[in-house]
Parts: structure tokens; C-alpha cells; sequence
């Protein structure tokens, strides 16, 4: 199994492409500590994994609130004698046209989609730098490099994150740590399916490979940053898209 004896942190873990990951990485061997907001997801989604024999553990966990942060990161690091991995996955916007948008919503998208991946980065960070050898991986969006109408706030996050994978990349590389990040494209997750249909019609047309991904699809991309087969790359940005951002 690819990732036998490794330990991984994965954020927004309950449901969509977190979830996705969380079972995949378990099911290769790893043992998974998944942070969500959402309890009742959560608690099934371990539950269902533990129905597999899988080693899947929630606890709960807030990305607006910097104390919410620092107590899911306390409980792992308690119960984790060292991080492989660390996958910032969670995400959250609605579609809306900018002068719409509220500073409240401005806040809560930039908490969830830039500031809590930095926080809970900052705070795991150091007990992989004792590791020795680790892995970081962040889940952005092609919004964040090509733009996306109705998402200003969500792209400007999504960029800041793909800016700060290629950062951390460059001081974390005498550490042996590396740092990559996955842009995902439209994919069939309960956000797609929250937009209208016209929306969700004109994006797959949009799409040359006239499909949304699947999020074990986004998965498998994580899973390669994760992986041995990624040990000589690092601040990349890999778009899962289906080909409809052909951006450099």
C-alpha cells in the first residue's frame, strides 16, 4: 500500500473531495486525522470508514476561528507521534456578483479558503520539521489562477494559497519538506450542485473533456503529492480540470 505507516492531516474532510482523499489515503494504509465544521458529517464519515477498517479519526474544526485551529492541531498532535502529511482541503464560497458581497462574507471566505490553511500550517509545521521529511499539499481552484465571475473574494483567496504553497516551498526545501498544491476545476461535489443548472450545464460544455471531475479524480492528484513518486517536486501547481484551464 503507497502510504503504509504514514500519518496525514486533512481539512474539510467530511464530505466532497476531503472526503474523497480521506478514504483514499486510509485505504492505502495511512492513518488520517480529518478537521471538519460540520459534526454530523464528520462523525459518519469516520464511522463509515471504520466500517471499512480504515483509520479515519474527525474532530471538529472551525478555520474562522484561530482558537478552533489551535485545538484541533493540540489534539493531533497529541495523539500523533509525527505528520507525514498535511493536506489543506477545505474550502467554501457562494456564487455571487462582487458588489454583492458583504465584508462578513469577505471575511469568512478568506478565513476558510487562505487564512486557516496558513494557521493550521504554521501551527503542524514544526512537529514536521522534527520529523525530518514531510509533505505538504493545498487544495486551491483554477479560480484562483485564471479568474472566475462571481468568485472575486474566492479567487483571490484560492490565489493567495497557490501563492503561499510556492513560498513555503522555497524555505521549506532545506527541511526535506515539500510543498505542491492541486487546483481542481468544476467537480461533482455538493458546491457544483448548489449552483443553478444553467450554470452547471455551461460550465461541462465549457469543459473538452465535457464532464466534471469525480473527486476520487482530485484525489489521486493528492495522493501522488503525498506519495514517494513526488519526492523531487515541489511548488507546483497541478491543474485536475479536464482541460478547461490551459493557463501557464
Amino acid at each position: 500500500m503507497e502510504m503504509k505507516d504514514y500519518t496525514v492531516v486533512l481539512t474539510g474532510g467530511a464530505s466532497g473531495i476531503g472526503k474523497a482523499t480521506a478514504l483514499l489515503l486510509a485505504r492505502e494504509g495511512a492513518r488520517v486525522f480529518i478537521g471538519d465544521v460540520n459534526e454530523a458529517a464528520g462523525r459518519a464519515m469516520a464511522e463509515e470508514a471504520r466500517g471499512q477498517g480504515l483509520a479515519v479519526t474527525w474532530m471538529p474544526l472551525e478555520l474562522t476561528d484561530p482558537a478552533s485551529v489551535a485545538g484541533f492541531a493540540e489534539a493531533v498532535q497529541r495523539q500523533a507521534e509525527r505528520v507525514d502529511g498535511l493536506v489543506n482541503a477545505a474550502g467554501w464560497d457562494i456564487i455571487q456578483p462582487f458588489l454583492q458581497n458583504t465584508p462578513e462574507f469577505w471575511d469568512r471566505v478568506m478565513g476558510i479558503n487562505l487564512l486557516g490553511a496558513i494557521r493550521l500550517t504554521r501551527l503542524i509545521l514544526e512537529k514536521m520539521v522534527d520529523g525530518g521529511r514531510a509533505k505538504i499539499v493545498n487544495v486551491a481552484s483554477d479560480a484562483g489562477r485564471v479568474g472566475s465571475m462571481g468568485e472575486t473574494v474566492y479567487a483571490a483567496a484560492k490565489g493567495g494559497l497557490i501563492a503561499f504553497t510556492k513560498s513555503l516551498a522555497r524555505e521549506m526545501a532545506r527541511n526535506r519538506i515539500t510543498v505542491n498544491c492541486v487546483c481542481p476545476g468544476p467537480t461533482d461535489t455538493p458546491l457544483f450542485h448548489a449552483q443553478p443548472e444553467k450554470m452547471r450545464e455551461a460550465l461541462i460544455r465549457a469543459i473538452p473533456l465535457r464532464r466534471v471531475a469525480q473527486p476520487e479524480e482530485i484525489a489521486e492528484a493528492v495522493m501522488f503529492f503525498l506519495g514517494r513518486r513526488s519526492d523531487y517536486i515541489t511548488g507546483q501547481v497541478l491543474s485536475v480540470s479536464g482541460g478547461l484551464t490551459m493557463a501557464d
